[in-house]
């Protein structure tokens, strides 16, 4: 079912603050910032290999990402698989009894479609799931 680690997100502040740390101490550069309106944050990209290292900006106060910074501060929100087929991968956690935060896959900024797994369910760890375009 999992092709592979797309990215690690990380919840921080201030996207430009902490791109301080990720260029000058490890060399990572910044593919582009994006904003998902959807889920109220802004993302930068940082590819690394074949994944990414992204930082989640809260865009507002009310936003989810926004709840976990103020509860739990900066640090690793979720860790996201590429699947193959993502309708296949939900089908399959429902019959498991997995805990899913999406019921429906949305589509991302990226153009991916995406789904959350709740971290009852995954032992504490925010699993996001996605489906690539085909043409990416």
């Amino acid at each position: 079912m999992l092709k592979r680690i797309d990215h690690v997100a990380i919840v921080v502040k201030s996207i430009d603050e902490t791109l301080k740390f990720w260029n000058e101490s490890l060399g990572l550069s910044l593919s582009h910032v994006a904003h998902e309106e959807g889920q109220r944050v802004k993302v930068a990209f940082l590819p690394v290999g074949d994944s990414e290292v992204e930082l989640l900006e809260p865009s507002d106060g009310k936003s989810g990402v926004a709840r976990y910074l103020e509860k739990r501060g900066e640090g690793i929100h979720h860790l996201c698989f590429e699947v193959e087929n993502l309708d296949a991968a939900v089908a399959q956690l429902k019959r498991q009894g997995v805990q899913l935060i999406d019921e429906t896959p949305y589509v991302t900024v990226s153009g991916n479609k995406a789904v959350f797994i709740h971290p009852r369910s995954t032992h504490g760890v925010l699993v996001e799931l996605y489906e690539k375009p085909v043409s990416q």
